[in-house]
């Protein structure tokens, strides 16, 4: 099979992405194989690749955001049958037995393997995935429209959902990317009576011009101060500085979350009194649980979700995550391997 493998840390300008022929790999006890037909193009993949979430091995086949075909089972698999279309995201296995397991906060988990860094990903042809970690995907979407579901929109359904955002109060969403662009369309739908105010880079119009056309009510640079405080915000950008901002424009009793794995820049000092008093709260987000994608798939066919997308070739992997890190991808990358 066609894979872009990574083989060491490096800086994504140098294009250490590397198309390679592999041998197609075989499905274990409970696992599925996955002829895969796209695969999302996601920030972490900068992060694994530059070293602030590294493999924990080489080579790695990166990616998360995956949709292809059911194409082989594993011993005891039962689940799906050969030709059904599913997904496969982040969150590749948990142990089942922790404590954060037993409470379905398998995200947590201490064992946890995650899809792209701890075992093979979608930036190849085939995949294999254990059929309690994959979901299927509703027949409203094409493969291509799917895959930033996947992580996109499940990491950002759980960050809207831990936000706290209710109907008639003010979500501000600092970044306008891949996942912010999923989450406007839920909030929209959720909360019709919410204000909803996007915050960019200042010369990023593509991404400004994106918001205005699904519905923000203002839209300003990072550093801006907005019309009204926020009751919540959501911070999905690669960068410390807005989530100082976002706790700055914060109403009394608030709550920002963090929708980042990592940070290439750190939080700048915070001012106790302008930043953090009057019971304002800073929530980080860790991965996505099943749940996350068992109830998010359903709702984005229901709404309906329709994600902005740009196709590449697998062998444009570098080139694709070159743009997102430079700021100049509309809505998600999606990597096309047939």
């Amino acid at each position: 099979m066609k894979a872009m493998v990574l083989e060491k840390i490096s800086a994504i300008e140098e294009k250490p992405l590397r198309l390679v022929d592999l041998p197609e790999p075989a499905p274990g006890q409970g696992q599925i194989l996955v002829r895969v037909t796209a695969c999302g193009v996601c920030h972490t993949e900068l992060d694994e690749i530059e070293g602030r979430v590294a493999p924990s091995r080489f080579p790695m086949i990166l990616g998360h955001e995956i949709v292809g075909r059911v194409e082989a089972l594993g011993l005891g698999a039962s689940k799906f049958k050969k030709g059904d279309r599913v997904g496969i995201a982040w969150i590749n296995w948990a142990c089942g037995r922790c404590s954060f397991c037993f409470k379905g906060e398998e995200n947590l988990c201490g064992m946890a393997k995650w899809t792209g860094k701890d075992a093979h990903g979608g930036y190849a042809q085939y995949t294999v995935v254990s059929e309690d970690f994959a979901y299927s995907i509703p027949k409203s979407f094409t493969d291509v429209k799917a895959a930033p579901l996947l992580c996109a929109g499940v990491i950002g359904y759980r960050a809207l959902r831990l936000s706290g955002m209710e109907d008639g109060k003010v979500l501000g969403l600092y970044g306008f990317g891949a996942s912010a662009h999923i989450v406007i369309q839920v909030a929209e739908y959720k909360y019709p009576d919410g204000k909803i105010f996007v915050f960019t880079r200042p010369h990023q119009k593509e991404h400004q011009n994106l918001a205005k056309e699904l519905g923000a009510d203002w839209i300003g640079a990072t550093d801006d101060t907005p019309p009204e405080k926020l009751d919540c915000a959501i911070d999905f950008t690669p960068v410390g500085v807005p989530v100082r901002e976002a706790l700055r424009n914060l109403q009394k009793g608030g709550r920002v979350v963090i929708n980042a794995i990592r940070k290439i820049t750190p939080i700048p000092e915070l001012d106790y009194t302008e930043h953090l008093w009057y019971e304002k709260e800073l929530k980080s987000v860790a991965n996505v649980t099943r749940r996350d994608a068992q109830e998010f798939l359903p709702l984005a066919a229901a709404i309906p979700i329709i994600p902005e997308t740009q196709e590449f070739k697998l062998e444009e992997a570098n080139e694709a995550l070159i743009l997102l890190k430079e700021g100049k991808m509309r809505g998600a990358g999606v990597l096309r391997t047939i």
